[in-house]
């Protein structure tokens, strides 16, 4: 049963509702697990070495079901599948690039079509709210399908007037085969955003989705065969990353690799890349994404945005508002309708209508996020709300209670480090040039936010942070034609937008002497 938390005061404040467009399920008997295994070649196999592995609801801590597990071997076997598929003649690369977009939006069409079934599989994976994951994360997945199709007809180069009696042109082509490993804390939207620019400049793809919430990739490529796609053109394999990622950002046949997850993990990656054959990466990293409200800000809606940019998918996101920077002046009365908001935040089973607020992802994510909310006791900052287990629901979920700190410096560790997790963590500041160089004191650069009524400020801000999205007055909007990447440990080049597909092709240039005379 879902429960609203109050303070202290009653003083609660109204919390933004999402219209939930399907009814709620009140546990994972009434889904239909379809697709368990590899998917390799348009076929689901089982893993070469019938490896498999458990993936759990964070509702419950109990088993969903066994999913295969591929390895290097099962890696190598969706390489080939890939490479037959992109090789000279073959049917995907001889397809009309406008053909290729009547396949996108045709997958967009049957995800429309299975989106309450998507949605219900991607709750009770990782544990976020139904309503976003009907509202936010399939909508959006079907928008950057849609949005991709229309660009696989517009992809083109340039002619450049060289000197002497030349023609000089530059082609578009594919990058080849692109080995994609996707999070868990957006699992079907961070396929949209790995496969659509990919397919739409013409790539082979090998995807490893995440160990925690493998499922919905695994749906989707089953409508990728739905749809028509040649064999080998999308390549599934679940795995865990010392093994799957592994044998990915080092396989010698792999092109490139796009990685969604940590500072940490993409590190490897860079370094496997290098030690291979020097293949390109995309990587967007962790964040601590500072959002900065001053005093003249509209203060009601300061407060709900921040709300929303740390709590928003139980924390867990790289672009969270991590480090709430509040200036002196409306310092105290921020921090009180702050705790007053996360005392309202409706949490419970993330299926029932109405929800904002379910399980983190896994046990290890809890006790991580647990880990953190010691420290920040321990080091000094003031607890004012949360900080412990939900006490309502299955005892064996991931339930962590909306969590505020006030009286936060920049030296904590809780300022400092990546938590993934809701934690607010509030800070005092006084002055525009204090601010902004307090944060850019950091090794990421993902994202932040100014709240002002001062278009001064606002730009002074926005240009001068390092951050490779910066939000005024707002925060969290995304949209599939705008570019999205990190500056910094967030991370090296960019997705979505035009500049998404920069990174999936290479650049081309053909010289042609032309003849001194007519024949």
């Amino acid at each position: 049963m879902a429960r609203r938390r109050k303070n202290n005061n009653n003083n609660s404040l109204s919390k933004s509702s999402s219209k939930v467009l399907s009814p709620p399920l009140s546990s994972s008997s009434s889904i239909n697990i379809q697709f368990t295994k590899l998917f390799i070649d348009n076929e689901f196999v089982n893993a070469i070495e019938d490896n498999t592995f458990e993936t759990i609801d964070p509702r419950s801590n109990t088993v969903i079901c066994q999913v295969a597990e591929g390895r290097k071997e099962d890696v190598d076997k969706a390489v080939e599948a890939a490479c037959k598929a992109f090789k000279t003649g073959s049917e995907w690369r001889t397809m009309d690039a406008s053909y290729r977009g009547e396949l996108l939006n045709r997958l967009a069409d049957l995800l429309e079509r299975d989106r309450e079934y998507l949605a219900k599989l991607e709750t009770l994976d990782n544990g976020k709210p139904y309503s976003d994951s009907f509202n936010v994360d399939l909508g959006l997945v079907i928008k950057c399908f849609r949005y991709y199709a229309g660009w696989c007809d517009k992809i083109q180069g340039k002619t450049i007037p060289i000197d002497g009696p030349y023609f000089c042109y530059t082609r578009h082509e594919p990058i080849g085969i692109v080995g994609q490993i996707t999070p868990w804390n957006f699992p079907a939207l961070m396929v949209a955003w790995k496969l659509a620019p990919a397919l739409a400049c013409g790539c082979c793809i090998v995807l490893k989705p995440a160990e925690q919430t493998p499922l919905t990739a695994l749906y989707i490529a089953s409508l990728i065969r739905e749809a028509g796609f040649p064999r080998g053109v999308v390549n599934v394999i679940p795995g865990f990353g010392a093994t799957a990622g592994e044998a990915i950002s080092s396989h010698m046949k792999i092109n490139k690799v796009a990685f969604t997850g940590s500072t940490k993990v993409g590190k490897l990656i860079m370094q496997a890349a290098g030690r291979s054959n020097c293949k390109s990466i995309t990587l967007e990293l962790g964040g601590k994404s500072p959002n900065i409200i001053f005093a003249d800000a509209d203060l009601t809606l300061a407060v709900e945005k921040a709300h929303h940019a740390i709590f928003f998918n139980q924390g867990q996101c790289c672009i969270a508002g991590s480090r709430t920077y509040v200036q002196e002046e409306v310092y105290d009365e921020f921090v009180r309708l702050s705790v007053a908001r996360a005392n309202t935040r409706l949490i419970g089973d993330p299926m029932e209508m109405g929800v904002e607020h379910g399980p983190q992802v896994t046990k290890l994510q809890y006790d991580t996020v647990m880990k953190y909310i010691e420290i920040g006791k321990k080091e000094g900052a003031t607890l004012c709300c949360g900080g412990y287990k939900w006490d309502g629901g299955n005892d064996e979920g991931f339930y962590i209670v909306p969590t505020v700190f006030s009286d936060v410096t920049d030296d904590m560790t809780i300022a400092r480090e990546e938590i993934f997790g809701p934690v607010q963590v509030i800070l005092k500041f006084r002055t525009v040039e204090e601010v902004i160089e307090r944060a850019n004191d950091s090794p990421y650069g993902l994202g932040a936010a100014v709240f002002t009524s001062s278009l001064d400020i606002a730009m002074q801000v926005s240009h001068h942070v390092s951050a490779g999205t910066v939000w005024v007055n707002c925060y969290d909007v995304f949209a599939t034609q705008a570019p999205f990447g990190g500056y910094k440990e967030s991370g090296i080049g960019r997705e979505l937008g035009e500049y998404g597909m920069q990174q999936y092709t290479s650049v081309k240039t053909c010289t042609i002497k032309i003849p001194n005379k007519l024949s």
